[in-house]
């Protein structure tokens, strides 16, 4: 009778089936058939019956891409770091390109959220002041005298990136 430690090397051997490679990623079937899509996994292996097949080296792929997307690195740039990778370069250079470039983008989006802060903050000042407004669905709103996002010294709220 094989052991549990035996029928687990026997299934390496073979290779992973997407369900084996979701439950030991903790990443869902969907994204993994999307990550293949986009290009993040290789094609994998097809049994005869068109089962995908992946090898234990997609485990460390998926913890790479985990790891990249904590740290705040878009799927795009996660590609073109994996693209760098597999033509040989070391890609750390523009890793560290790329994140400084983040760092810049947190550091104005601070700055911006600061100015939004103190102009909602003078705003509440002055509608507590105001107390109750009558209007057509809030007067505090239709009486303001703040015209965003001029008003807000050019602020505007940041907008969510489009996907491509």
């Amino acid at each position: 009778m094989k052991t549990e430690k035996s029928l687990e090397a026997t299934k390496r051997q073979r290779g992973l089936r997407i369900g084996e490679v979701a439950q030991l990623s903790g990443i869902a079937v969907e994204t993994l058939r999307f990550y293949e899509r986009r290009g993040l996994l290789g094609r994998p292996a097809r049994t005869e019956a068109n089962y995908r097949v992946y090898g234990e080296a997609v485990l460390e792929r998926l913890a790479f891409i985990k790891r990249a997307q904590a740290i705040g690195f878009t799927l795009d740039e996660i590609t073109e770091i994996l693209a760098e990778s597999a033509e040989g370069r070391l890609p750390c250079r523009h890793v560290r390109e790329m994140a400084r470039g983040k760092l810049a983008e947190v550091d104005k989006r601070l700055a911006e959220m600061r100015r939004y802060r103190a102009e909602l903050a003078r705003t509440l000042g002055v509608w507590d002041a105001r107390g109750e407004e009558q209007g057509n669905v809030c007067g505090l709103i239709e009486h303001s005298d703040l015209n965003a996002p001029e008003a807000a010294g050019g602020w505007q709220r940041p907008r969510k990136a489009k996907r491509k």
